[in-house]
């Protein structure tokens, strides 16, 4: 009897397939992960740098800046520049533990406030009747909002020709006191994209520093007391589900703080 031959085993060619796949996945998924790593969401960045300058120019430590950080969705901030803001952040922190709290008035203070308030009251009786201006006392001090229906254009960083007069009355009764004077531009939620403010941060910050503007060229405020921020949508006092909510919100408020600190003078060496 014949013995049987055993049968020769095929040999698979193509099992290199296989490892082929998994590197590729391999490198597909670390490219990925490279991607995202190196890329930042460019408006929570844009937030954060406004911040640390308005942070600083409170502070002092240099004075107020005319550039912008972009805060649009369409291009991510490069990993680099996002690193170079958390280390300004890391420095402002410093310089708030250093630094006198700023949300404390004196008892004197609180006295000429409360003075002013009731001379702000008298003085601008028919805007306020007419819901176009509103004063309200915050921990900072004595606020001022006045209401973009009565003061602003839509969109615009120009103040109503009509609303100089209240403006000039407001002006009359801080221009001979010492109150240091935090001028800020508020939004609401609906975003804006024109030739002029590409968003809301832009429209709220070109507000408050057309303000501080007036106050020194026109009437002759000294630059050390004022201060301009612009918090877009992100400082509310209303809800921006209803129209009457964003119309209280769509605001610049003119915030009266203490009295202007004497000059530092550094000691000699």
């Amino acid at each position: 009897m014949a013995r049987r031959k055993r049968p020769v085993p095929h040999t698979n060619h193509e099992r290199w397939l296989v490892s082929y796949a998994d590197f590729i996945t391999l490198l597909f998924a670390f490219f990925v992960v490279m991607y995202s790593t190196s890329q930042v969401d460019q408006r929570k960045v844009g937030r954060l740098a406004l911040s640390i300058q308005v942070a600083f120019q409170e502070l002092g430590v240099f004075p107020a800046s005319t550039s912008r950080v972009p805060v649009s969705d369409t291009s991510p901030m490069p990993f680099n520049v996002v690193q170079s803001i958390e280390n300004t952040q890391r420095t402002a922190a410093l310089g708030r533990i250093a630094s006198v709290p700023s949300g404390q008035l004196a008892g004197s203070d609180e006295g000429d406030l409360s003075t002013l308030r009731k001379e702000l009251e008298e003085a601008l009786a028919p805007e306020i009747s007419r819901r176009e201006l509103a004063l309200r006392t915050a921990p900072d001090g004595l606020v001022i909002s006045l209401r973009e229906i009565g003061f602003f254009p839509s969109g615009s960083a120009q103040i109503k020709a009509e609303s100089e007069q209240a403006f000039a009355r407001i002006v009359k009764l801080l221009v001979n006191r010492e109150f240091r004077i935090r001028i800020e531009g508020h939004t609401d939620t609906i975003p804006i994209h024109t030739p002029q403010f590409a968003s809301n941060w832009e429209l709220s910050t070109a507000r408050s520093t057309e303000l501080v503007r007036l106050l020194i060229v026109k009437y002759q405020f000294a630059a050390a007391r004022l201060s301009a921020a612009g918090y877009a949508e992100f400082h509310p006092i209303a809800g921006n589900d209803s129209e009457e909510g964003r119309r209280l919100n769509r605001r610049v408020d003119i915030v009266i703080l203490g009295k202007t600190p004497p000059p530092q003078t550094s000691s000699p060496k």
